[in-house]
């Protein structure tokens, strides 16, 4: 690859990099636009491991950048699979409280949801709950009809294909390396020769920490990896669900437990777990990376985070080794679910940032310095939430860098 001069260097072709891309060529079109990504496609980590679910906004705290981005990116997804005749559709979820005491946190999701704007959210009691999913148990539930499904691989290939018809690039199989301020810009150092440009937005995922600290921006926080499992219902037993179905989340915990979730192709997922990976990239169980757990366990956060979350993790790990375990939780939403029924699925990995108190960030988090714009928390719903955060990433950069 030449040198090359661009006005914006994007880092990270996932659903958000390409959003915030797809949203700066529409608010200037005569941007020079490079996006650069070390795998050799869009979505390789994140975006196209996830659950492929529409979230409609009610898990999250009013006022929150996931409050207000969750649900506008809502209702933008929706319309943009529909512009664009990407296969979607709300085919609504049901969470359930198991045991009198979650019913008020079940109580805490409605109120949260309809402070946060989510249309059509209904309580229903332990009957109704068969209603709306016949196999499902608990003694209370919340039905939320405007959560959804899609593929979100499928999005983001669009969102591309818009911004190279735009005139953007994208550079895949190139590796950021190393950040310079040159001449009141960046140099922006890769592994396939070096991109000048007058801003970046680092978009990188798993490696937005890494990315932030070549120009001397982490805020004090720190990517940590975490392993989601997922099994695959029979065909056969697919029956036993109809859209999605979640537990009630414990409040202490950034995850939503594991859940029932339809896909886009008509079968079910179940999942998926959470455990702390031990490389940024660490799909198999078998992946260690010794620079990654030394520079994991040196930070002042980890072990903070460690005594915290220590049953949690135990928890998940004992899951993560034990089918029948994690078929245990499954059945505690539906049981008429049994082992034979669930054989092994993908696996994704979540970058969910954790300051140097141990705290794990709940919310999307931008951190704006001299040039450049760090996406350093952005979990889920960001995948959701896409359109609603690029465009504010891209109004961000276009005030803040005068492009």
């Amino acid at each position: 690859m030449t040198d090359s001069k661009f006005d914006l260097a994007i880092v990270g072709a996932g659903v958000v990099g390409l959003a915030s891309a797809l949203a700066l060529t529409r608010l200037q079109p005569d941007l020079k636009l490079v996006i650069l990504e070390k795998e050799g496609r869009v979505a390789a980590h994140q975006t196209g491991n996830n659950s492929g679910v529409i979230h409609a906004g009610l898990y999250y705290k009013p006022g929150s950048l996931k409050a207000k981005m969750a649900v506008e990116g809502a209702r933008c997804m929706i319309e943009f699979c529909q512009e664009h005749d990407l296969p979607h559709e709300l085919c609504g979820k049901v969470v359930v409280a198991t045991s009198e005491a979650e019913v008020p946190r079940l109580d805490e999701l409605y109120r949260r949801g309809v402070a946060n704007g989510v249309p059509g959210l209904v309580r229903l009691s332990a009957g109704e709950i068969e209603d709306y999913e016949p196999h499902a148990r608990g003694v209370a539930g919340l039905w939320s009809p405007r959560t959804g499904i899609v593929d979100y691989l499928a999005v983001t290939a669009k969102y591309a294909e818009l911004v190279q018809g735009a005139g953007a690039t994208i550079r895949f199989n190139t590796e950021v390396t190393g950040i310079q301020e040159r001449d009141g810009g960046l140099v922006v150092e890769t592994d396939q020769g070096e991109v000048q440009a007058r801003a970046l937005i680092n978009c990188a995922g798993l490696q937005s920490d890494l990315v932030a600290s070549m120009t001397g921006s982490t805020e004090g926080v720190r990517i940590v990896g975490f392993r989601g499992e997922y099994y695959k219902l029979a065909p056969e037993s697919s029956r036993l669900v109809r859209g999605l179905v979640y537990p009630v989340p414990d409040p202490r915990f950034p995850f939503l437990g594991v859940h029932f979730t339809k896909k886009i192709d008509g079968s079910v997922e179940a999942g998926p777990n959470a455990v702390l990976a031990f490389a940024r990239e660490g799909y198999a169980k078998s992946d260690i990376s010794p620079k990654y757990v030394a520079g994991l366990v040196t930070f002042p956060g980890f072990w903070a985070m460690a005594a915290k979350y220590w049953k949690m993790g135990l928890a998940e790990m004992w899951r993560s080794y034990n089918k029948r375990a994690f078929v245990k939780a499954l059945q505690v939403l539906v049981p008429e679910v049994r082992v034979q029924d669930v054989a092994p699925g993908g696996v994704g990995i979540r970058a969910q940032a954790m300051d140097n108190k141990g705290n794990l960030l709940d919310d999307f988090r931008f951190l704006e310095a001299p040039h450049a714009i760090h996406v350093l928390n952005a979990p889920s719903p960001a995948a959701t939430a896409s359109l609603a955060i690029g465009e504010y990433i891209a109004q961000k950069a276009l005030s803040s860098f005068g492009l």
